[in-house]
């Protein structure tokens, strides 16, 4: 269509900034973002790179949704809980370690091999991050500006997964597609990977399949406003996405890093998590703008390269702060964080919903290891055969991995298929902790399911039971213990040009829809209303989801995108990422049996969380034994649970952890005394 703008805008109803995109580096003409046009010189400014369209973002969600809250209104709520951190820095009045998981989504490549980064490559984001939020000296992070802070908030691999068992924090995560669009990752990827982001930062990195995009955070939200709904982001969206050619630093690198220059430094997640923690951009998204810092002055707008000291501007402004990481500058030229930036973390951090629970996360901690302990984990098969006119027999994919102190060198694997005979592998190798290998296992059938089962390790029993089994779903299979689904539709502005349908096996259309109404005017008019239908599939069929696009460039390129829930709202299917049509094929049947062991859930905790005198114990057996350290390690405080109650109105503030013990396990919890 004539006039069709192609700047890109996500799907999903959450508070998103969008950061860090490449613009037209081939086309020389402006570049159309969420409908601000960026001029060549502003693109020239920042080497060709569209850096981060964050306002233009957030104000298409506040026309979609008029129940959001504005900038100016979480500003209102969030000022005076910045002057009381600034009163009392923090709650625990200490370093704050926010446990982190990595996500690397990949498409069954190789370790090493694009977008599959290696766990080096991760591990040296994290030190980059903490390099620049505790200003360490010696490290790029350091400076020597009065002003600079040390934000006393780092972060550390997780070392506990949701099921209570090790890990070194990078879930690696094989998705069958090569890249993935931002609504479908939205859609698709951080449903289907989150972990509790109450207890974990979630990052992801992936390939995307706009390559021009960096990165791109959600901002924390506020659930205290008065007369406003929360608004600021769904929980399973929550967290930091990257291209993978931006997560970590090339100075760090052993030769395995694929990493692209300028972006190289892992400035783009320093940044990105500096909006995950609730800062914005220096120069406050318009000229001589606002970013609601006191000591940084007022820049007339974003800097790029690496500017000269003294930088003035028209705004009354005699320097500007061009090193800050919440400005464009390249990754070489940031290196401060100030101490109003660091009132402004502390606030959402002890406010804000999420990232204050973060604050009480023990999934940093580790948990008594074991030599022998073998982790075995099953990988999504991405062979399309359920619905093939002659399917061809699976090969299903285990990744082994090693969880133990010891050099983990043999495993005896037993597995059955669609619940048949036992069969056994042997596998031999030589892992170190937290390696893995991949074990592949003929199945012989084209559908279904097989389980497996760790039985020895190292010629010895394994000596944790809870990571021993996992199943794998043969073919595109969907196995549901209901029939009821949920179908999501986020059109674009040019609703005449989509179509859809769902057929059955038989080729009888059960539901379709469109074409549909244009908006009037895309460069003032939100974008439609989401359609959502309820479907009803009856099981052991298949079902082919085709959408068209009569334009040829798909619903994406203008913000929408669609996905197919279960009725649990895991999703079946998410897309948008196509030219004319798009294809989706599954098969739904009743649930598939499986050895899959699984840990019990009730895991301990406690409340309330500050707590000023006395602490409710949850999930936690009766005469458990309890001790209590404090931060730096001592034991404070010792007993047996009798009440369910432990009285701690004499314990001094700051950050504890209260480890319970009985014959059968050990869980810690870290509470502030308040």
């Amino acid at each position: 269509m004539k006039g069709k703008t192609t700047f890109k805008l996500p799907f999903l109803l959450f508070l998103t900034l969008f950061c860090l995109a490449f613009g037209q580096k081939n086309n020389p003409t402006d570049k159309i973002v969420f409908g601000r046009t960026y001029t060549l010189e502003e693109l020239r400014k920042t080497n060709g790179f569209v850096r981060c369209a964050s306002t233009e973002y957030e104000a298409m969600l506040q026309q979609k949704n008029p129940k959001r809250m504005t900038e100016q209104q979480f500003e209102d709520w969030i000022g005076p809980l910045i002057a009381n951190a600034q009163a009392n820095k923090s709650q625990n009045g200490g370093v704050i370690t926010i446990p982190v998981v990595v996500h690397v989504i990949h498409n069954g490549e190789a370790l090493g091999t694009a977008p599959n980064i290696t766990d080096s490559q991760v591990q040296s984001q994290i030190t980059v991050m903490n390099n620049d939020y505790r200003k360490l000296a010696g490290t790029p992070g350091a400076n020597t500006s009065p002003v600079g802070a040390d934000t006393m908030i780092q972060f550390a691999l997780a070392k506990v997964d949701p099921k209570g068992n090790p890990t070194n924090g990078i879930d690696r995560v094989k998705l069958c597609q090569d890249s993935w669009a931002t609504s479908a990752i939205d859609a698709y990827v951080k449903p289907t990977t989150i972990w509790d982001p109450t207890k974990y930062m979630n990052m992801w990195s992936v390939k995307f399949s706009d390559g021009d995009l960096l990165g791109y955070a959600q901002f924390p939200s506020n659930s205290t406003l008065p007369g406003l709904n929360t608004n600021g982001g769904y929980a399973n969206t929550d967290g930091v996405v990257a291209n993978y050619a931006t997560f970590g630093s090339s100075a760090y690198n052993d030769g395995t890093f694929l990493l692209a220059a300028p972006y190289d430094r892992g400035r783009t997640m320093t940044h990105e998590v500096g909006h995950f923690l609730g800062l914005r951009h220096i120069w406050g998204d318009s000229n001589c703008g606002n970013d609601y810092v006191a000591d940084t002055p007022i820049h007339r707008t974003s800097n790029g390269s690496c500017p000269t000291h003294p930088k003035p501007n028209n705004c009354g402004t005699a320097d500007e702060m061009f090193e800050n990481y919440m400005d464009y500058t390249n990754d070489t030229c940031m290196n401060i964080f100030t101490i109003n930036q660091k009132d402004r973390i502390v606030a959402v951090m002890n406010n804000s919903p999420r990232r204050m629970e973060l604050k009480t996360s023990t999934a940093d901690l580790a948990i008594p290891l074991f030599a022998n302990d073998a982790e075995l984990k099953g990988e999504r098969s991405c062979d399309q055969t359920a619905c093939a006119d002659s399917p061809t027999p699976v090969t299903a994919q285990f990744s082994l991995y090693n969880r133990g102190t010891s050099a983990l060198t043999s495993a005896v694997i037993t597995y059955s298929v669609n619940g048949g005979a036992v069969q056994t592998i042997n596998w031999t190798g030589n892992l170190a902790q937290d390696k893995y290998a991949i074990v592949s296992i003929p199945t012989g059938v084209p559908t279904g399911n097989i389980s497996a089962q760790i039985t020895s390790v190292n010629a010895t029993a394994d000596q944790r039971a809870s990571n021993n089994a996992s199943s794998v779903v043969l073919g595109n299979l969907v196995p549901v213990s209901s029939t009821n689904f949920t179908f999501e539709l986020q059109l674009d502005y040019y609703g005449s040009e989509t179509t859809w349908n769902l057929k059955n096996s038989s080729g009888t259309t059960l539901y379709s829809g469109g074409p549909y109404p244009d908006v009037a005017d895309p460069d003032t008019d939100p974008l439609p209303a989401l359609i959502t239908q309820n479907w009803v599939l009856p099981l052991n069929d298949c079902y082919t989801f085709t959408i068209n696009d009569s334009y040829g460039d798909g619903i994406y390129v203008d913000g929408g995108s669609y996905r197919i829930l279960n009725s649990a709202g895991a999703p079946v299917i998410a897309g948008n990422d196509f030219t004319t049509t798009q294809e989706r094929k599954f098969k739904v049947v009743g649930a598939l049996a499986t050895s899959e062991v699984t840990k019990d859930k009730n895991t301990a905790g406690v409340y309330p969380n500050p707590v000023s005198d006395v602490l409710n114990v949850t999930n936690v057996a009766k005469n458990t034994k309890y001790e209590i350290y404090n931060a730096v390690g001592q034991i404070v405080k010792s007993g047996a649970l009798e009440d369910q109650k432990i009285r701690v109105a004499e314990l001094a503030k700051g950050t504890y952890f209260i480890t319970f013990k009985n014959d059968k396990k050990t869980e810690s919890v870290k509470f502030i005394k308040k």
